[in-house]
């Protein structure tokens, strides 16, 4: 049993971090809100038409065009191939798996920096920078190794049992992997696109390599573009950020449950 004295220690750290983790988020939609374009916090008459400012001179909407394309299509991708490499791994098994898939997580331990020299070029020979399925393709690539790992480890999670029961009732492949698996690791697999939709939406450094073009800009670089234009006007820098953050925040609260199932569901069980 827990004691009152250690429930209470408990409560005082859990407190201290949340206030830690949500005074930066307050204070910057305070300056948000703020008529001061100093950054300076002022509450005293919130100026709401901020958003709509920031919105208008930085011209969003473009940008906003832009990372729903980027972001749509990397999340749309990147799920297929996790799911079927992830039961190609974790159930059907792969000829060569004990090789093949540790050199695929290697993509985890490359950073992203030691290869984006080369893959610029690459992608410059072949003319995917400034277009869309060029950055797409990049994310893609770049995210596929967490995919395969991430769902091979949701799969493993399913008891034997019901396989080998689906085996016997005559079910193929592909039927146990729709019937069966995809239905039990369906947290694992939301999980999954969330945080694919999250990196995606949030890149800076990809997009800011990839694309010179403001029309195939996300809106990431379109707040950097902002920022250099109206350096002194902290308050719609702010309202900006907030704008950029909403999409991510609504989408975490509504899927909250199945996020954290997931992440428990998802851990490495072999």
């Amino acid at each position: 049993m827990i004691s009152t004295q250690e429930k209470v220690f408990n409560y005082a750290i859990l407190t201290a971090v949340a206030v830690g983790v949500l005074f930066p988020v307050a204070w910057i939609i305070g300056v948000a809100v703020s008529p001061n374009p100093t950054g300076t916090l002022d509450l005293s008459s919130p100026h709401w038409g901020n958003f709509a400012t920031a919105w208008a001179q930085a011209d969003f909407t473009q940008y906003l065009k832009s990372s729903l394309i980027i972001s749509g299509g990397v999340v749309a991708v990147s799920t297929v191939l996790a799911v079927m490499s992830g039961y190609a791994f974790g159930v059907l098994g792969v000829a060569g798996e004990k090789w093949l898939f540790p050199l695929l997580l290697v993509g985890l331990m490359v950073p992203m920096e030691t290869i984006i020299v080369p893959l610029y070029y690459d992608f410059l020979a072949y003319g995917l920078t400034d277009t869309y399925k060029g950055i797409i393709l990049a994310h893609t690539g770049l995210g596929v190794s967490f995919g395969a790992f991430w769902m091979r480890a949701a799969f493993r999670a399913v008891p034997p049992a019901l396989t080998e029961s689906a085996e016997i009732d005559g079910a193929n492949s592909w039927t146990q992997l729709w019937r069966i698996h995809l239905p039990i690791a369906k947290p694992a697999v939301i999980t999954f696109v969330l945080l694919s939709f999250m990196w995606t939406w949030n890149d800076y450094f990809l997009s800011l390599i990839m694309l010179s073009d403001p029309g195939h800009q996300p809106m990431t670089l379109g707040l950097g573009a902002f920022s250099t234009r109206y350096a002194v006007q902290d308050n719609l820098l702010s309202a900006g950020a907030v704008l950029i953050s909403v999409p991510i925040v609504v989408l975490y609260m509504f899927f909250q449950r199945q996020f954290i199932r997931g992440m428990l569901s998802g851990a490495v069980r072999e």
